[in-house]
Order: structure tokens, then C-alpha cells, then sequence
């Protein structure tokens, strides 16, 4: 039997939530969670976050099985797809401690057909699974204004849902499991092929000898507007490379494009030639600076010609 899922709103009791991945993304939400009335549990693979959720007053379990077997709601935050599979499904993972009614929440970005693989195994096991993944960065994290995109059945998104809204006020259900992570990954293909395209303007307007800060202005507002071009085109003029978004995130989320275009049979030229530039990025070493290194990617390309 299923057990209830609510959040402790109109004097319902507080969950028992189990937090793995308190990262600089994970840290605020699982805080989040706790601050409005949560119990949070959680296990951590790193002595940093360890000792950081120590420190906090956070319950620790030695691993993700003996966690979720304490626990109503299980809340994920890793990177890979690899990750989210070997904490939840491993030998010491969390479906060898789970009850019946366990609701896994995972917020990870990673492959969709993971997704879908990760759903069936738990829910042989009785446990529900919504993949949440989450657009708004670090800054959105701690400011609760995250975009959520969900993938699960109807019954398992609506127990999930008073939690997600904590987190961010746009919480949309894509539809079945894995849906949640197609939406990230066109999130990811229009946001990083804009960035792209902000990085060649900048590119052309400095070869041209133009002020790129009045270039800026001008296309703010215009069509070419948009919260891209307010983020990244002033860290380009300035040449502000430090992260906001680590390059090396980004270059991820377009492996696992390339492999989703390529499972559906789909030639999609942008995502090609973007991958390829987050290559080099990655290849000169700005993995953890800024994506908006896409530019300097666009210099050494033209100087090596």
C-alpha cells in the first residue's frame, strides 16, 4: 500500500525526507525542504558535504539503502546519469533498503531513457520515481525561483508536487517517467545554441570595431532580446569568464543530446555544432568557468586559421 505523501501545510505532519547530492544546487534545496518543517535525512558520498550537513544538524546514514529505509521521500541531486543509477540501484543503493511507497524525486539532468530504466526497476519494487530535473542554476536554488520540469504518473507527480513548489514557482508536468529529462535537454539546446549565438555576435560586432555594450543595447531591444542575452552579453563585453553556469555542465547535458538525437534518428545541425564548441571549451580548460567562454572558443578558433 501506497503511504500518503503531503507537505505539513494546513497542520498535515512534516515528511521524513532523505537527501543525496548536497552540491551547490542540492545544499539549498535540501535546506529548503527543512526550513519549511521537513525532517531532512541525508547521505553523503563527499567528507565536505558530510561535514557540512554534520555541521548543520543533519541526520547522516552510511549508505543510500539504510537511508531510504528511514525515510517517506527520497530526493536526488547528482550529475550523471551513472550516478543517479548507482545510488538508487546499486549494491548498496537505496531500492535495497526501500518500503513499499517510497516516492524517489530526483532533480539530476541525465538521460532520458535512464530515466525510464531507473522508473521501471523501482516501481517493480513498489516505489514511485519522478524525474524533476531543474533550469535556474545555483542562483535559482537559492532563491527558490527554479523552473521544474516532471516526469512521472499523474499519482506519483501529485504527491511530489507540494515539495517541487517549494523549490520554484513554475512546476509543469511534461507527462510518464523520463518526459521531465526530453524537457531539460530542449531547455538545454535552445539555451546553449542562443549562447552560441550571442558569443558569435560579440565575435563580429569586436571585429568590427563597434561598441559592444551599445550593441548589446540595441539588440535587448529588439527580437533578439531575451534573458540569455541579459546574462551572458555583458559577461562577454566585460570579458567576465567566471562561473555562473560551469561550462562543464553544459557540455554534459550536450553529450546526452547528441545520444538522444542520435537514438531518434535525428540530424540536428545546431546541437552538432555546438557540442563541437563545447569540445573546445573543454579541451582548452574552461570546463569551470563560465559557458560564456564560447567566445574565447570563437578567438582561438579564428587565430589558429
Amino acid at each position: 500500500m501506497q503511504q500518503d505523501f503531503h507537505s505539513p501545510r494546513g497542520g498535515e505532519a512534516p515528511l521524513r525526507i532523505g537527501f543525496i547530492g548536497l552540491g551547490a544546487m542540492g545544499w539549498p534545496m535540501a535546506e529548503r525542504l527543512r526550513a519549511a518543517g521537513h525532517e531532512v535525512r541525508a547521505w553523503a558520498r563527499g567528507a565536505q558535504s558530510s561535514g557540512r550537513a554534520r555541521q548543520a544538524g543533519m541526520a547522516l546514514a552510511d549508505s543510500a539503502a539504510e537511508l531510504a529505509a528511514g525515510v517517506q521521500v527520497l530526493v536526488t541531486n547528482v550529475t550523471s546519469t551513472e550516478d543517479v543509477e548507482q545510488v538508487l540501484l546499486g549494491e548498496r543503493g537505496a531500492v535495497r533498503g526501500a518500503r513499499p511507497g517510497l516516492l524517489c524525486i530526483d532533480h539530476s539532468t541525465i538521460a532520458p531513457r535512464g530515466a525510464r530504466r531507473i522508473a521501471a526497476q523501482l516501481a517493480e519494487r513498489g516505489v514511485g520515481f519522478v524525474d524533476a530535473p531543474v533550469s535556474g542554476g545555483e542562483r535559482g536554488a537559492r532563491e527558490a525561483t527554479l523552473s521544474i520540469m516532471a516526469g512521472g504518473t499523474p499519482e506519483d507527480f501529485e504527491r511530489a508536487l507540494p515539495l517541487l513548489r517549494l523549490h520554484g514557482p513554475t512546476v509543469t508536468h511534461i507527462g510518464p517517467p523520463g518526459s521531465g529529462q526530453v524537457a531539460k535537454l530542449c531547455n538545454q539546446l535552445v539555451q546553449v545554441v542562443t549562447i552560441q549565438g550571442i558569443a558569435e555576435a560579440m565575435r563580429l560586432a569586436g571585429a568590427e570595431g563597434v561598441e559592444l555594450q551599445r550593441v548589446l543595447q540595441a539588440l535587448g531591444a529588439g527580437f533578439a532580446g531575451s534573458r540569455m542575452l541579459d546574462l551572458m552579453g555583458p559577461k562577454m563585453a566585460s570579458r567576465d569568464f567566471a562561473a555562473g553556469i560551469q561550462a562543464r555542465l553544459h557540455a554534459k547535458d550536450f553529450g546526452l543530446l547528441a545520444r538522444a538525437a542520435a537514438d531518434a534518428g535525428l540530424e540536428l545541425p545546431a546541437l552538432r555544432l555546438v557540442h563541437e564548441q563545447l569540445d573546445r571549451l573543454m579541451r582548452h580548460g574552461w570546463g569551470q568557468d563560465d559557458t560564456s567562454s564560447l567566445l574565447r572558443v570563437l578567438e582561438i578558433s579564428c587565430s589558429n586559421d
